[in-house]
């Protein structure tokens, strides 16, 4: 015989009928015309619905039933119970509006000005790809959400600027626009006027109808934000036998290879006692008087620096290549 309690099992926006709430009623009746606060929402329960859409007047302990009237999306999870008036609903839901905003806020840190955040922000040299979800229902925008977090790295991060339900609007493209943000829609489409704007403003908007597919975009968007790993391919050695002065050329170090081979446009090391004095790259490679590729091991050659020239006899050139490996995550 008690008012109402229970729990919001899932949250929807519906052309016609507006906010829908799934709810299981646990304890009490609840019925039509009831007074309700789900979350940080509430409203006149204006129509009580079972499985098969058939109206109902009032719903029981342990029913399941879809609720109209209330004046927002509820998130799954979140208590309902049936309040005497709108005054108490009302100072309700401010409160939990309230606490929700102080709880999504997160702050950067001590630093009072915002040179201050800017400079800790830049410290974390994390690259951040920013989205905006949009989904039929709330449980899929909170999937998506909670998928797609667990994919940040040290180096790179998700950030959603707003997860909701609804169609994508023209207010979630201005909001990517002003953003760099990529919108991801979930069993729903952008109105008009939205994929009209999105065209105007070049924002990319991604429809999905399954979340798997969502969370692998994501993940290769994220793995194409990684700086790539620069490896070193080594070559070969050579030593300087003797070091020739050459008018309008410079320095030109005769070298023998002793290990491997040496090419042109190589990236190179100057070693001097076993001490690296020089990185650079090596800018002529000569067989006798013809500019060759490469030299093989064991051959004499002739080599020049690229803006350097401080080359002894009896120092060591490490003759090595750079490539950058693309990183997934």
């Amino acid at each position: 015989e008690r008012t109402a309690e229970g729990v919001v099992i899932e949250s929807k926006l519906d052309r016609g009928r507006g906010a829908v709430a799934t709810v299981l009623v646990k304890r009490g009746t609840l019925k039509r015309g009831d007074i309700v606060v789900a979350g940080a929402s509430f409203g006149r329960v204006r129509a009580l619905l079972n499985e098969r859409d058939e109206q109902l007047t009032e719903a029981g302990p342990s029913m399941a039933v879809e609720i109209l009237g209330l004046d927002g999306l509820a998130d799954p999870g979140e208590p309902f119970a049936v309040v005497e008036n709108e005054a108490r609903a009302r100072e309700l839901t401010d409160y939990r509006i309230r606490l929700k905003r102080e709880r999504n806020m997160t702050p950067v840190g001590a630093g009072g000005t915002l040179a201050d955040m800017m400079a800790k922000l830049a410290d974390k040299k994390v690259a951040e790809l920013p989205l905006l979800i949009k989904a039929d229902v709330q449980g899929s925008a909170e999937a998506i959400v909670g998928s797609i977090d667990k994919l940040g790295t040290e180096e790179v991060a998700v950030r959603v600027l707003y997860a909701g339900v609804g169609a994508v609007s023209e207010s979630d493209i201005t909001l990517a626009k002003a953003s760099s943000a990529l919108v991801i829609a979930f069993n729903v489409r952008a109105n008009a006027q939205a994929r009209e704007l999105a065209r105007r403003d070049a924002v990319d908007i991604r429809y999905y109808s399954v979340i798997y597919n969502v969370v692998d975009d994501i993940k290769a968007a994220l793995g194409g934000m990684l700086s790539p790993r620069i490896r070193e391919n080594f070559l070969g050695y050579a030593e300087i036998r003797e070091v020739f002065d050459i008018t309008k050329v410079g320095k030109v170090a005769g070298c023998r290879v002793t290990e491997g081979k040496v090419e042109r446009g190589a990236k190179v090391r100057l070693i001097r006692d076993n001490v690296v004095v020089h990185e650079g790259t090596l800018s002529t490679l000569k067989r006798f008087k013809d500019e060759v590729k490469d030299v093989p091991m064991g051959q004499e050659c002739g080599m020049a620096f690229e803006n350097y020239e401080d080359i002894r006899a009896g120092d060591v050139i490490e003759c090595f290549r750079v490539e950058s490996v693309v990183r997934t995550l």
